[in-house]
């Protein structure tokens, strides 16, 4: 969509067409890895769209919103997020926009867990106050499940913040933008009160999940948990795309079908 002329756009958005919002966030990835994981988000969804529109629903691309909401990576320097309230406040005046001028066949396309209830709030109002029903496909939870199809037993020591999928995914799409030479091997197991940290904010005790206020410095200090990227590639990189791919265009087809 930003790269349409105000003409072009008038003609092409009177058909009503597919419109995906993807979202990421700036954030530490990894010694090796960009901050800018918005990038990944971007590139799925613009190779979705196209995917879809060759399959004869033409589908556009709004411009990325690159700052996540906050969650667990404030104590980076240069990282950059919103507010979970700004989050929710940004996106309901992004889907006014769109709404105002009867677009209504929208699709998030997200790269970030701390985006996740932000989108759920925000489309669930707009569900109550306008009878739109706006999905939101979490690009990495979706990446998680295909990894252990893909990769086989090998998945779950490459699977993690930082590793698989987004280094991957990274691989495939800005292979530029990595540095092999700063790939670093599977963390230490952090711990907090002593304890072991078993995921972002929780710690375990007596086999429960308790939660604390964690930020990254005390879960990932240099970015990377749980899993190694060393066992990250461009090759399972263009896999999970491709299935992304197929899978947003398939969605995308059904929503189409489903709202008509």
């Amino acid at each position: 969509m930003a790269e349409l002329t105000g003409g072009e756009a008038r003609a092409l958005l009177a058909d009503n067409p597919v419109i995906l919002l993807p979202l990421g966030s700036h954030e530490d990835q990894g010694p090796h890895a960009p901050m800018g994981d918005y990038l990944s988000a971007d590139a799925v969804a613009e190779a979705i769209a196209r995917r879809a529109t060759a399959a004869g629903i033409r589908t556009l691309v709004a411009p990325v919103l690159p700052f996540g909401g906050a969650d667990y990576f404030g104590t980076m320097p240069g990282g950059i997020a919103l507010g979970q309230e700004t989050l929710k406040a940004v996106l309901a005046d992004m889907f006014e926009c769109l709404l105002r001028h009867k677009l209504d066949r929208l699709i998030v396309v997200n790269g970030h867990g701390g985006n996740v209830d932000a989108v759920h709030q925000t489309t669930l109002a707009i569900r109550r106050n306008h009878g739109v029903t706006i999905p939101s496909l979490y690009l990495w939870a979706i990446a998680y499940g295909l990894l252990p199809e893909l990769l086989g037993e090998k998945a779950a020591r490459s699977a993690g913040h930082g590793a698989d999928p987004l280094t991957s995914v990274t691989m495939h799409f800005f292979p530029d933008l990595i540095r092999p030479d700063l790939i670093p091997g599977p963390p230490p197991q952090p711990k907090a009160l002593g304890l072991d940290v078993s995921d972002f904010g929780t710690v375990r005790f007596q086999g429960a999940n308790i939660h604390l206020p964690l930020e990254l410095d005390t879960i990932a200090p240099n970015g990377v948990w749980e899993g190694d990227p060393r066992l990250c590639s461009a090759e399972t990189g263009a896999a999970l795309a491709e299935r992304l791919t197929a899978l947003g265009a398939d969605f995308i087809r059904y929503f189409v079908t489903a709202g008509a």
